[in-house]
């Protein structure tokens, strides 16, 4: 296997699959199945090698370009590419963001083999003809390091009206909603939660104790991991892998219901149809019983899910945990006004970006 990172704007990864000597060969129609293809992504770096191993085995004659960043750079890129995108495939990036997309009529029909093993919450409510497939919950909740918080006398926050104490001011980190879809699932799921007013008002009360928006989605539960914000809001996922690694930190569940979306895949449309069979089989890989295995175990809850044990260093009882009422039609819907609102309001104290 041959890997190539290339650094420019979007970290472009290009995969070529070799065959090797002595290994073991796959069906004599997977080894048909040759070209390049090219995937959109916002799956996280350090997942993708183990993500792609078992496409890798499946696939050996198939050459992967996936071109990696946050949702939302992902999203703006697509939408300002339009038609003539580059893009095969969109691979993991928040269901939220490809109805953005298939607003502008973006994304083609595809029913993925295995579809029909997947809750209707979590894909296209067009059966006949669905536009996108989740392939694994994503959840957001509060990650604390409970070493600096123990120095500095202070008790763990465990809701999101705890958040708004004053003792914790400055003190905590979250993801920026407009270059990151995990700060985005959260502030959506506050309003629906809340109610409009009652939303922006509680995001008022937080914001005094919020030190940091960052531009990653994974970055606030590093600092908390490190201590440079105690506190922090982002997945459930990334706060359970830096416990893993050894940090000082807890990751703890809100009872009023955890902000969430599904990260989801789709085919672009487009006018070139000539990679349509490879994206196909690509989008088939990436619900079926393998990747399923990977994604549970790295975030906690895969949308195929019934006959997988509960993920390392997740609770039992995760799914009940969701917020049951939000609605991602209405999240991407709003996404522009939310986001317009919100940095008016906050921006004051985003991250330089680089």
């Amino acid at each position: 296997m041959k890997k190539v990172i290339v650094p420019i704007l979007l970290m472009l990864i290009s995969i070529g699959i070799l065959t090797a000597c002595g290994k073991e060969t796959s069906s004599n129609a997977n080894e048909g199945l040759k070209g390049e293809l090219t995937v959109y992504t916002a799956v996280e770096e350090e997942l993708l090698p183990n993500y792609l191993e078992s496409f890798e085995k499946k696939y050996p004659n198939v050459e992967l370009n996936i071109v990696r960043d946050s949702t939302g750079i992902i999203t703006a890129k697509l939408l300002s590419e339009g038609k003539h995108t580059k893009a095969d495939v969109v691979w993991g990036v928040q269901a939220s963001n490809l109805l953005k997309l298939d607003q502008q009529n973006l994304l083609q029909s595809y029913s993925p083999e295995g579809i029909e093993e997947v809750p209707g919450i979590f894909k296209d409510k067009n059966q006949e003809s669905p536009k996108w497939v989740g392939n694994v919950v994503t959840a957001s909740g509060i990650t604390v390091n409970t070493v600096e918080l123990e120095k500095m006398g202070l008790d763990v926050p465990r809701t999101y009206e705890d958040l708004t104490d004053p003792k914790y001011k400055g003190l905590i980190a979250m993801a920026h909603p407009a270059s990151s879809g995990t700060g985005y699932l959260q502030v959506s799921t506050w309003l629906q939660m809340m109610g409009e007013e009652q939303g922006w008002k509680y995001m008022e009360d937080l914001h005094e104790n919020v030190g940091m928006y960052t531009h990653s989605g994974s970055k606030p539960i590093q600092m908390a991991a490190t201590g440079e914000f105690p506190i922090s809001l982002g997945l459930v996922y990334s706060g359970v892998q830096e416990k893993q690694k050894g940090a000082p930190v807890e990751v703890h569940l809100p009872k009023e219901g955890l902000g969430w979306d599904v990260e989801a895949n789709a085919m672009i449309n487009k006018e070139d149809t000539e990679s349509d069979k490879l994206a196909k089989a690509f989008l088939d890989w990436a619900i079926s019983d393998e990747a399923m295995k990977e994604y549970h175990q790295a975030y906690g809850l895969a949308t195929k899910h019934e006959n997988l044990p509960t993920a390392e260093g997740f609770p039992e009882n995760f799914e009940d945990l969701l917020y049951e009422n939000h609605d991602l039609n209405v999240s991407a819907k709003n996404h522009t006004d939310i986001i317009n609102t919100w940095e008016s309001k906050f921006s004051e104290k985003a991250e330089a970006k680089k």
